[in-house]
């Protein structure tokens, strides 16, 4: 017979009950349910709302209930719809009717959004502890490739010299930001649900902020409405969940692309590819393709839970009970991710001489050419063309820049000498980049001691 069942004159069809209930995948929460009800059931105790000695006694039996559980001794039913029934249930087993006690001054509603916020309270810090590992997998790649220059692309066609310690260093960024939407979404879920009721609140006198500081929350929600009903704690994690695999995604296509024959930049450990089934030359970058692929399944979650909340009036409605699978989905999709692209990234091989040979061509030194007759005095305008027109006659006659002669610059224009063959080398063109931020070996230093100083913090 269900908790609810009192007011009914007739069981719930077979179909209700597949529809209705959760346990499938809501049992994963059953250690925050438990903690939950512990601290909850303390509280009714110093509160005097039940006997202490009914406290102690229902206390006692949630830790033999999570002990059995984490044993493999517990099975779940889903005649009991969800997590929160099956432990009830299996407590008034237990206990008798002082199990039943339990459930004072509580709703389902306030008892699973404090379950949720717990576990994805946990779930937050397990995966930014993944992201700092790779941030500080993708500094110690930079630290390894300072001096390996490499083109820089826009359209994915060659555009200027930079160096691979300057690339890796752009994800390093984006990682770190991303580390730090999660730490602001933490901080902006840390507060403690528990006491909102159905929707407001219990004429108990509970203690609601003794329940948040023995649950480890910094403050409770201030209205119980909002507190039963929303779930923009969960939609901002899916969001920051995301925009993190989006930057894992762009960094897994340039990694597939670095990894063809066309490019040849890195070679793949063999722990971390795969080969074809016909073709025996092939070595696949599939770590890659599948986290590159997994990214579209992120966004997903969060499109689904946008649109379940979307409409819906407040406060609670079951609607809501859709939240959990695909935040669920994301946090494990998100958390399988991060190890793999690490170790894929930490065992990754560069191939230097091709990453030199391909920023040799290009002409991605034009626009150091060009600076170079902007600094002798002439307009970058009119310094633009007369490169441009290098450039071509250079694709016309199977040349470069650094191998026209001087006679060839001069038909040009005459402000070219001899020491443009300086300004051009692909060395001095990077390092001569020395605004903050930029490729020199200085500024990714500076770089790369940023974010050191960011991890830093965080030991």
């Amino acid at each position: 017979m269900k908790a609810w069942s009192g007011r009914f004159e007739k069981t719930t069809d077979a179909l209700t009950d597949a529809l209705n209930a959760s346990i499938s995948f809501d049992s994963r929460m059953y250690a925050e349910d438990i903690t939950g009800s512990i601290a909850h059931a303390g509280m009714l105790g110093a509160q005097g709302i039940i006997e202490q000695d009914e406290a102690n006694k229902i206390i006692a039996c949630l830790k033999e209930i999570l002990d059995d559980i984490n044993a493999g001794k517990v099975e779940f039913t889903e005649e009991n719809e969800d997590i929160h029934m099956n432990i009830e249930a299996i407590l008034t087993e237990r206990i008798g009717d002082t199990g039943k006690r339990l459930h004072t001054a509580r709703s389902r509603n306030d008892q699973v959004a404090l379950d949720i916020r717990l576990y994805l309270k946990k779930e937050i810090k397990a995966i930014r502890e993944s992201a700092i590992a790779l941030l500080e997998t993708i500094v110690k790649k930079a630290e390894g490739g300072k001096d390996v220059i490499m083109p820089a692309y826009t359209h994915l066609q060659r555009a200027q010299p930079t160096t691979f310690a300057h690339y890796m260093m752009a994800y390093a960024n984006m990682l770190r930001r991303d580390i730090t939407r999660l730490e602001d979404c933490l901080e902006r879920m840390d507060e403690m649900p528990l006491g909102s009721g159905a929707l407001t609140s219990t004429t108990y006198p509970i203690d609601r902020r003794r329940v948040a500081a023995e649950l480890g929350f910094s403050r409770i929600t201030e209205n119980s409405i909002d507190g039963v009903s929303d779930r923009d704690f969960a939609l901002e994690l899916m969001s920051d969940l995301s925009i993190m695999m989006m930057h894992l995604s762009r960094f897994s296509e340039e990694i597939v692309l670095w990894c063809s024959w066309e490019f040849k930049f890195v070679e793949l450990d063999d722990a971390f590819a795969t080969g074809s089934s016909i073709m025996p030359q092939k070595k696949n970058p599939d770590i890659a393709e599948l986290v590159r692929g997994k990214t579209g399944r992120v966004y997903g979650s969060l499109i689904t839970l946008l649109t379940v909340m979307k409409a819906l009036p407040l406060a609670y409605n079951k609607d809501m009970q859709e939240d959990k699978e695909p935040v669920f989905d994301a946090v494990d999709t998100v958390r399988a991710c991060l190890p793999v692209f690490t170790a894929m990234l930490d065992t990754m091989t560069l191939l230097p001489d091709n990453m030199r040979a391909a920023a040799g061509r290009g002409f991605i030194n034009a626009t150091d050419c060009a600076d170079y007759l902007v600094k002798k005095g002439m307009p970058f305008r009119d310094a633009y063309k007369i490169v441009g027109r290098l450039v071509n006659y250079c694709i016309k006659n199977n040349k470069t820049l650094e191998t026209l002669t001087m006679e060839e610059y001069n038909a040009m224009s005459d402000t070219f000498d001899s020491d443009v063959y300086e300004y051009i080398n692909l060395e001095n063109c990077v390092n001569s980049r020395i605004a903050e931020g930029g490729p020199s070996l200085k500024s990714v230093e500076a770089q790369i001691a940023s974010i050191r100083a960011f991890l830093n913090d965080r030991m």
